[in-house]
């Protein structure tokens, strides 16, 4: 029975946030943004999008719904935010143009990559409004029975493999780079570039649409 319970929760919780967060496309997105990041960097870049993912996902699992109310934001407020966000990030990609460096403009876009790293790149980009609403969703919807320890653990393992996940593809980007060469991946970061731009329009538009919505049953 508790076996049973235990494969449920993590089969639960991977099964709704899987799709919605999409590691491999995370992966994709963040070469994107970074360019320039060379194999320790996307190294160590995977490693801190992973933390900062299973910090956000936990937090929202457990408290997200409390966090929002205590602030006043709705969903659609978030998605409108973080469309913008995404937006200008990737119209910026479009117009950005990629340059050799030298050691001191090496060493800081170092420290530039670890600033970017919960910010745009963890979130909005790999944990977004949608992953948060589907956590949250799943956060406020407790077993009939009650939560047990067997529940918290499966939760714990299937945030540990999300997060697993996430590391691996955001990891492989830089050998992704290598295998399409300069020009390969200058035609991919402008695609990928174009493809972030219409993610954020399309995260705005849903949580305009909600937001006029809400506004005409008023």
């Amino acid at each position: 029975m508790m076996l049973h319970e235990f494969i449920k929760t993590v089969l639960l919780i991977v099964a709704a946030l899987f799709p919605v967060i999409n590691p491999p496309a995370a992966g994709l997105m963040v070469l994107s943004m970074v360019p320039e990041a060379t194999s320790e960097d996307s190294e160590e870049l995977a490693r801190r999008i992973a933390f900062n993912s299973l910090a956000i996902l936990a937090v929202s699992l457990s408290i997200g719904a409390y966090v929002l109310s205590f602030f006043g934001i709705s969903m659609p407020v978030l998605r409108v935010a973080a469309g913008i966000v995404i937006g200008m990030a990737g119209w910026n990609l479009l117009h950005k143009e990629r340059e050799l460096s030298g050691e001191q403009e090496k060493h800081a876009q170092r420290e530039s990559l670890r600033a970017k790293a919960f910010y745009p790149l963890t979130l909005p980009l790999t944990v977004g409004p949608g992953s948060i609403a589907v956590a949250i969703a799943l956060g406020t919807g407790s077993p009939r029975e009650g939560l047990a320890p067997v529940h918290i653990v499966g939760v714990v393992v299937a945030l540990a493999l999300l997060c697993a996940s996430i590391y691996a593809c955001v990891r492989c980007s830089a050998s992704i780079e290598k295998l399409l060469g300069k020009t390969g991946t200058q035609a991919a970061m402008r695609l990928f570039a174009f493809v972030l731009f219409c993610i954020g329009v399309q995260i705005f538009w849903l949580g305009l649409a909600e937001l006029l919505a809400s506004l005409r049953f008023r």
